[in-house]
């Protein structure tokens, strides 16, 4: 079985309150799903499936509010209710623990592990980015502003520049290539994040 995407996106809001944390997970599925059909198109990998991608992304952090004191089980838990819910897809599963892995001292093993450890940060940077533009919108956001924010160590301090600069070497992407990447996958979900 596959999870559905709505099967996914209830699951998420049973679990998770906080709107800017769903906001969260629904830009890193809409980046997920930028890179997966990139990857496809380049023909990086064959059996790239966008539609577990984005699943992926979408739950990585749905456990957050259940283990943010609690770190070493974070993604832990969203991976056992989502077998809970019937799913067998180990790819899937596995994508959704990597997420946590490094809290537990583990590094993606995967092309889809990587491209969520990358992206996850990234996301963040995007959202920072567009809400000091004046419009406080991503459609107001280019590869080029976020690049120099990206430099500028002391905004949005809290993204790790040193996950999102793996890109270059675990997706063989250069960083405004992959900034460009996520930020168009983001700008399709601008009204489903507030942006």
């Amino acid at each position: 079985m596959v999870i559905t995407h709505q099967q996914a996106l209830d699951l998420l809001y049973s679990k998770m309150q906080n709107v800017n944390l769903r906001r969260h997970c629904l830009s890193v599925e809409a980046a997920m799903g930028a890179l997966a059909d990139f990857q496809m198109l380049k023909q990086v990998q064959h059996d790239i499936n966008t539609e577990t991608w984005s699943i992926v992304g979408l739950l990585h952090d749905g456990d957050y509010e259940q283990t943010k004191e609690d770190m070493a089980n974070h993604s832990v838990f969203m991976a056992k209710w989502v077998r809970e819910l019937g799913e067998t897809d180990e790819v899937l599963l596995h994508g959704i623990e990597s997420h946590g892995a490094s809290h537990r001292g583990v590094e993606p093993t995967n092309l889809m592990e990587w491209c969520l450890f990358c992206c996850d940060e990234l996301t963040g940077l995007i959202v920072a980015t567009a809400l000091v533009q004046p419009e406080k919108k991503l459609s107001a956001v280019t590869v080029e502003k976020v690049l120099d924010k990206f430099k500028s160590k002391n905004f949005a301090a809290g993204a790790k520049r040193e996950d999102i600069i793996k890109c270059e070497e675990k997706l063989n992407l250069k960083l405004p290539e992959f900034i460009d990447i996520v930020l168009k996958g983001m700008q399709s979900v601008a009204n489903k994040i507030g942006l």
